[in-house]
């Protein structure tokens, strides 16, 4: 029932683009390493920057298990769930790559990213994808959910930090700087953003 597709366009582009959430899976090289996987969300945190490259915003959080992955091996899974109307599941797997905020790429990066306010939200790196495979499978057994909003309490959690505080939050988690396995993560302190 699955289908293979070339590149990400048409109905398979409108289909992703309108999904509130997705969700990411990476995993270190190490066969007995933590495998991460993490919903994401946030209207306007995601974009199509080609038929085979997508982006998204990386924003403070509790650990960096993804960024510290993709730094050691670049292999990543995105997947999208219809939780309304037809059924329908698309999964990207590519290589991603975090792009910094010091990173000369950023600003034109952010600029795919009109419709957020990326100041409230501890914007920590762009994780950009390249896909390698594109496929669809039929999405039978996911429930209907309604999606209603975003919620507004990450928002309001980090949109009191400037680059200084950020880097000290960063700085006492766990995991940040270091993924659960030990590798380089997010990092620190903070690069400054060049926009």
């Amino acid at each position: 029932m699955g289908k293979t597709y070339e590149r990400i366009d048409g109905r398979l582009r409108t289909f992703i683009e309108a999904q509130p959430v997705f969700f990411t899976a990476t995993a270190p090289l190490a066969g007995d390493g933590t495998v991460n996987l993490s919903p994401k969300g946030l209207a306007g945190s995601f974009a199509v920057l080609d038929e085979h490259t997508v982006a998204y915003l990386d924003f403070a959080g509790s650990n960096a298990e993804t960024i510290a992955h993709l730094r050691e091996n670049g292999r990543i899974t995105l997947m999208w769930c219809a939780f309304e109307g037809p059924p329908n599941i698309v999964r990207v797997h590519g290589r991603g790559e975090p792009v910094f905020r010091d990173d000369p790429r950023f600003p034109g990066l952010l600029g795919h990213f009109p419709d957020i306010d990326t100041s409230a939200h501890g914007l920590r790196a762009i994780i950009v994808v390249t896909a390698g495979l594109v496929r669809d499978t039929c999405g039978y057994a996911v429930p209907f959910m309604a999606y209603e909003e975003d919620r507004d309490l990450h928002g309001k959690r980090f949109a009191r930090e400037d680059d200084a505080s950020l880097s000290a939050y960063f700085t006492k988690k766990d995991h940040v700087a270091r993924s659960l396995d030990g590798l380089p993560g997010l990092p620190l302190p903070l690069p400054p953003s060049t926009v």
